[in-house]
């Protein structure tokens, strides 16, 4: 059986540490905040618009130590005496809403010191996942002293910077879904340069509106703004060259350009120039470009992962002889005084940049052109190497695209939709987890996940998005995620916080199933996977969704795999009655897809009870759920394998195909399945696709699951019980002939070394202390105890 004995050793029960976010202020959490929130006046609350706030204020000696929190709606970038130091508020919803902490003391001095935020809202423009409420700010000091002196009220200036306008996206060109917002059109002659800095006159500036005071979650009759503690660290920042110059055009005279990181350049007057840079990977973060001189002229900025040919397909995407670029931009128009710098608002996604320039009677001088990088800050605390050296590309390559697709949440892709997806979510909290150790990001996934339940019970299938979606499938893996963590973490009260919501999930799917005893026909978007077999229909804006006429053992199977999950999670609670109800459904379900949609003379579960249609996925499901066992799911999944004529998974859905050779013993074959990652790095791509070409997304993070499987199913270190008490480890090493590797465990570090000589195991296995486990190698099995074991087998 898939649902797990209880095993909840004293180890488990012992240990409390956790990578949660440091305790904050306790005046964070003050009700009796005396900082308002602030607004421009005379300016739409809701539209889009760009304001500065400064506060000046005047210190005889410089404290040890002085705090403020801020937040504002939609976003803030923050500085003290011209300093940047920091961005925010951490992406959540009203309910929810992030308020960072810093300490201003290392950049304050003597005498006169100065406040300054740049506050924002795109408006109706604004990306999917950020909800808004209307355009405000909120700065209270730590410390009661220092309220008159720093928070947010009267005592503010205010300036609505009306060089901001947005730029597109433009949908007719992309014809694609994208929805991470507009870029910026910021015209230099209208920005007030050097506002930042203490010496800037806000003499002019207006008095700021007062909203309404600020107020932790709980407070008042209405819920606003609900500020709580940012549970995430802020994102990693370094510079980094634009690229290298692909192609120059519009200076015939300068083809020494290309091939270089030229960093100055000079536009002659009434001239047109094109820079084609070339990053070389894909990358995410801010641009920067530094200007003197030039007014009157134009910056065109596009960016795009791939260049495209005439056919708008990408090829390889290290080519660019006969491809154009076509993509999301910004544009900055100079104001022709000395060393203007222009960045965006919001993070930009891109392997090939363009710069479009265009100069009216006076030259430009390009001073500096850089990116900064802009992502969560994991770090790679996992090793893999092995004695197939092209297993590392994959394994940097799957790395850098769970990071692009890391951010102040997780995203499904960076360029396109920025969105937290259940589905990808999955994948990638179990790749932080094993590369990274790092278990912040996925705590707040499932807790965001968890607060966008509606009405009916399940969760939004992406969330925070202001745009409602559900895919009743992406509830159920969210109970797999929480599953995952029980396994993962020793967290019981984490996980004791969402049994709620697994009920009301498995609520729901209780009133779907039909007179077969199946789930079939649900309401809203049952994604299962972009296979070809299952296109996105325009009309019923709906795709990837199989045969589920009469009832759907894909469906079916995957709601008994939440349910074995959500067992184990309340046997583990100390809920017996929710456990044995769950596993008591779970096997009514499994009986009538054996009843249904088995069909003995192709050995094989159909998609339906008509049996017209067969998948990989059904299968993959009768597998992971114990619907057949032993030597009959080896059997099966040997099927699975070969019988072209199934539909076949898809790069995300492969992951679950994975599990199941795991599951059947059948990994060794794990490493042949690689082909497709192999085609996408022959292919020049630096990250991994949504999908085979043609794609729309070439950084997809449920694609980046190698990173996971290399450690969890090649070196076969896995929990076998809660909070990684106990280790199993059973290699899958299939023509590897040596692998080394390591990965971050609750209690330290767990290290691998194996050798493998015509079937005989040779190596070691080095455990934290307190953690035992076994490892399992061919019909033998060893006892392992912390420390070092050596193996033998």
């Amino acid at each position: 059986m898939r649902v797990h004995l209880l095993l909840i050793s004293l180890v488990f029960l012992a240990r409390t540490v956790s990578t949660a976010a440091p305790p904050i202020n306790p005046r964070l959490l003050d009700k009796y905040w005396t900082a308002s929130w602030i607004e421009c006046p005379q300016s739409d609350p809701t539209g889009y618009g760009v304001y500065h706030f400064r506060r000046s204020f005047d210190l005889d000696e410089v404290p040890g130590s002085l705090g403020v929190h801020v937040s504002a709606d939609n976003r803030y970038k923050l500085w003290i005496n011209g300093e940047e130091i920091g961005k925010g508020p951490a992406r959540g919803d009203l309910a929810n809403w992030p308020c960072e902490s810093y300490n201003l003391a290392p950049f304050l001095k003597t005498g006169t010191n100065i406040l300054a935020a740049q506050v924002w809202n795109a408006g109706p423009l604004r990306p999917v996942a950020q909800h808004s409420l209307r355009t405000a700010f909120v700065l209270q000091a730590d410390q009661a002293r220092y309220d008159g002196l720093l928070n947010t009220g009267a005592d503010w200036r205010v300036l609505h910077n009306e060089g901001y306008t947005p730029v597109g996206p433009d949908h007719d060109t992309l014809q694609t879904y994208i929805v991470v917002g507009p870029g910026d059109r910021i015209e230099g002659d209208s920005f007030p340069w050097g506002w930042t800095e203490t010496e800037f006159d806000d003499s002019n500036w207006q008095q700021p509106a007062v909203i309404e005071p600020a107020r932790p979650p709980g407070l008042g009759t209405d819920i606003r703004w609900q500020l709580i503690p940012r549970s995430i660290p802020p994102m990693e920042e370094f510079h980094e060259p634009l690229g290298t110059v692909r192609r120059v055009t519009g200076l015939p005279d300068r083809a020494d350009l290309e091939g270089t990181r030229q960093q100055k350049l000079t536009v002659p007057a009434n001239s047109r120039v094109k820079l084609l840079f070339d990053r070389g990977q894909l990358t995410v973060g801010y641009p920067e470009v530094r200007t003197t001189g030039g007014a009157g002229a134009s910056i065109r900025l596009t960016y795009a992962e791939a260049l495209i040919d005439e056919n708008r397909q990408k090829g390889n995407r290290d080519e660019i002889g006969g491809k154009s670029i076509i993509g999301l931009g910004d544009q900055f128009l100079p104001g022709g005084s000395e060393h203007e710098t222009f960045t965006t608002l919001w993070i930009r996604t891109y392997r090939y940049l363009e710069l479009d320039i265009r100069t009216g009677a006076e030259p430009l001088v390009l001073e500096d052109l850089s990116f900064r990088f802009s992502a969560y800050p994991f770090r790679q605390a996992a090793t893999f190497f092995s004695s197939d050296p092209s297993l590392q590309d994959i394994w940097d390559v799957g790395w850098r695209t769970a990071r692009l697709c890391a951010g102040e949440t997780y995203f499904d892709c960076p360029y396109y939709e920025q969105l937290q997806y259940v589905g990808d979510t999955r994948i990638q909290a179990l790749i932080s987890l094993y590369v990274a150790g790092d278990d912040r990001l996925m705590r707040k996934a499932i807790r965001l996940f968890d607060q966008s339940r509606f009405h009916e019970g399940l969760t939004r299938s992406r969330y925070p998005s202001y745009d409602p979606q559900v895919i009743p499938p992406y509830s159920l893996f969210w109970i797999n995620m929480v599953h995952d963590f029980l396994m993962h973490r020793p967290d019981l009260g984490f996980v004791r916080d969402r049994r709620m919501g697994i009920i009301t999930v498995l609520d729901w799917y209780e009133q779907q199933t039909n007179p077969r005893g199946l789930v079939g026909e649900t309401p809203y978007w049952n994604f299962v996977d972009w296979t070809d077999e299952w296109p996105w229909s325009p009309e019923l804006r709906s795709g990837g969704v199989p045969d589920l006429a009469g009832g759907s053992s894909i469906l079916s199977l995957q709601l008994v795999y939440a349910l074995q999950d959500a067992a184990h999670v309340f046997e583990v609670l100390g809920e017996p009655f929710y456990r044995d109800q769950y596993l008591r459904w779970a096997e009514r379900l499994r009986q009538s897809v054996l009843d249904h949609c088995w069909d003995a003379d192709r050995g094989l579960f159909a998609d339906t009870p008509a049996m017209q249609s067969y998948s990989q996925h059904a299968n993959i499901w009768a597998v992971l759920t114990d619907t057949v066992t032993g030597d009959e799911a080896v059997d099966l999944m040997n099927k699975v394998m070969v019988d072209e004529s199934l539909i076949q998974a898809t790069f995300y859905f492969k992951f679950y195909l994975f599990q199941a050779l795991y599951q059947t013993g059948l990994a060794d074959r794990y490493l042949e399945q690689l082909q497709p990652w192999r085609e996408m790095l022959e292919l020049g791509l630096s990250t991994f696709a949504e999908k085979p070409d043609p794609t729309r997304s070439d950084c997809h993070a449920w694609s980046a699951s190698p990173n996971y499987d290399f450690l969890a199913t090649v070196c076969g270190i896995r929990p076998s019980s809660p909070g990684f008490a106990t280790v199993s480890i059973e290699p899958h090493l299939g023509p590897l002939q040596e692998v080394e590797a390591s990965m971050p465990h609750p209690a330290g570090e767990i290290r691998v070394r194996y050798k493998s000589i015509g079937g005989h195991l040779e190596g070691e296995v080095l455990l934290p202390e307190d953690v035992s486990g076994i490892l399992k190698w061919r019909n033998a099995e060893l006892p392992l105890h912390g420390g070092s074991n050596i193996l033998d087998l």
